[in-house]
């Protein structure tokens, strides 16, 4: 019966193994365009021992980017340590790299996010015994409620305030060897309240950069996703002025990605015979089945009530071209000059070598002569002559 938990053992190692060599890079898009500068903010307090500084970074969403404001997190487990966030250029547009928890600080692009982390490593706190123990000189530190707290003078100058590493203006820095070592190490995924803060402030429109044009109105919070509580702290202002691009639509697929099916799909994927409404009937398309032309009605079937000098001579059909109608089609009500001989049926066209007998030769009657009315006498003269004689 303990099979069953060895072999769940035994699959959590495993999984652990697989993430321990993970840097946690977000390589499903790429961004043409850079994110804006770091705001300028003050830390709020710590709330408690055990909590670990995370810096606020802008992400990327909703074809914008939005601050995700800096906040305290426990951490997950004692010795651990937050490695933050980056954006990193690379394969023509802007990577993000999401943060991670680990037993040391790695490369996070040489981003000066401050508080602690001026760009590599990390000044802030360390692990001792199992506790936490705070810098005073970079955090906010209540001494009367945390008492694990030490001063060491930190150069935490911050030369500028550029948000992403390579590219145009970004940070020129490069992982260290004991950074690429870090690297290799046993890395934990953000925790759960951490990606909760991170969806409630995309959530925001105020956190937007077109909106807040760098200077977010909540950039750090006492504790994840408490954009409501009264020690929120504003940015004081923003690193740089931002004017988002006027298309901001900059988001393409990076390699290794799916890409998936879009939306409003454009009018060329439809079906090409598909009729389009209040269309006119030349635009329509010449496979669908139109009525019998009326060349399938008899040649000499009059027309009702209808000149003969009112029929045009070769009336196109409708959507069909003028050289399928047939040339030698006659007018009705119209007749033939007497001098012009009608063309022999096609049986007699097709054998004119062959001659009717004579048997079949008809002589063609001659027109008979008017008669005159006859006169008493002949009419008289006539009877006599058709008596048989003796009479």
């Amino acid at each position: 019966m303990r099979i069953i938990p060895s072999i769940r053992a035994l699959m959590f190692a495993l999984v652990m193994l697989a993430i321990s060599g993970a840097s946690y890079a977000q390589v499903g898009i790429s961004i043409t365009f850079a994110p804006p500068e770091l705001p300028v903010y003050e830390q709020p307090p710590v709330p408690g021992d055990g909590y670990i500084w995370t810096p606020g970074y802008w992400a990327y969403g909703d074809d914008d980017y939005y601050w995700v404001p800096g906040t305290w997190v426990m951490a997950p487990e004692p010795g651990l340590l937050w490695t933050p966030a980056y954006w990193g250029w690379g394969d023509n547009g802007y990577v993000f790299y999401d943060g991670y928890w680990g037993p040391h600080v790695g490369f996070y692009g040489g981003i000066s996010y401050g508080y602690g982390y001026s760009g590599e490593g990390y000044e802030g706190g360390r692990w001792q015994n199992g506790q936490f123990y705070y810098n005073r000189s970079v955090n906010n530190v209540n001494v009367t409620t945390i008492h694990n707290v030490y001063n060491v003078t930190v150069n935490n100058t911050t030369v500028n305030r550029v948000s992403y590493n390579g590219g145009n203006g970004g940070v020129n820095a490069r992982p260290t060897p004991q950074q690429e070592a870090v690297a290799h190490e046993r890395h934990v995924p953000p925790v759960a309240v951490q990606a909760q803060h991170a969806q409630a402030a995309r959530a925001q429109p105020e956190l937007r950069a077109s909106a807040n044009h760098g200077k977010p109105p909540v950039a750090a919070t006492p504790k994840p996703g408490a954009f409501k509580d009264r020690a929120v702290v504003p940015a004081k202002q923003a690193g740089a002025p931002y004017n988002p691009p006027a298309s901001r639509a900059g988001a393409q697929p990076h390699p290794g990605s799916t890409n998936p099916a879009q939306p409003n799909r454009p009018p060329a994927a439809q079906p090409n015979n598909r009729p389009e409404p209040n269309r006119p009937p030349a635009a329509q398309p010449s496979n669908r089945p139109e009525p019998r032309p009326p060349a399938a009605q008899p040649n000499n079937r009059p027309e009702p009530n209808r000149p003969p000098s009112a029929q045009p001579n070769n009336r196109p059909e409708p959507n069909r071209p003028p050289a399928a109608q047939p040339n030698n089609r006659p007018e009705p009500n119209r007749s033939e000059p007497p001098q012009r001989q009608q063309a022999p049926p096609p049986s007699e066209r097709a054998q004119p070598q062959r001659t009717p007998p004579p048997a079949e030769t008809r002589p063609v009657p001659k027109p008979q002569q008017e008669q005159k009315p006859m006169t008493p006498e002949e009419k008289k003269r006539q009877q006599d002559q058709q008596k048989p004689p003796g009479e």
